[in-house]
């Protein structure tokens, strides 16, 4: 009889620590998991708004170059508009917006802009 008495006080033991253990092994699961997906968003925020900065200063110092020399080639603008899409996807602010605007309104070419000037002269 004590043979038999020791097994099911084991068994019951054991029901209880697996009832016990089961929870607590999910709850420390999902905070774990919970945290590491936390974690991850930080990082992916941190990256987004670094990759965002990035392609702002990109974007000015294309803009001061051609501001100073009067003019953004052709493919230089279809360059700033794919740099300004990306930028815009990842969320924006108005300041880039007005300084595309500006961009691609330059001309494409030195000669447009000595054609400009001769004919605001003559006015």
């Amino acid at each position: 009889m004590k043979g038999d008495d020791a097994v099911e006080w084991y068994d019951i033991l054991s029901l209880v620590l697996s009832c016990i253990g089961f929870p607590t092994v999910c709850v420390i699961a999902y905070k774990s998991l919970y945290k590491r997906i936390k974690d991850a968003d930080i990082k992916r925020t941190a990256t987004q708004e670094g990759i965002q900065a990035l392609l702002r200063a990109q974007m000015i110092s294309e803009y001061n170059k051609a501001l100073d020399k009067g003019y953004a080639a052709i493919y230089a603008k279809q360059n700033f508009e794919n740099v300004w899409k990306k930028y815009h996807s990842l969320g924006v602010n108005g300041v880039m917006d007005d300084i595309h605007d500006k961009y691609m309104d330059l001309p494409d070419r030195k000669e447009l802009l000595n054609n400009e000037h001769k004919l605001e002269s003559k006015n």
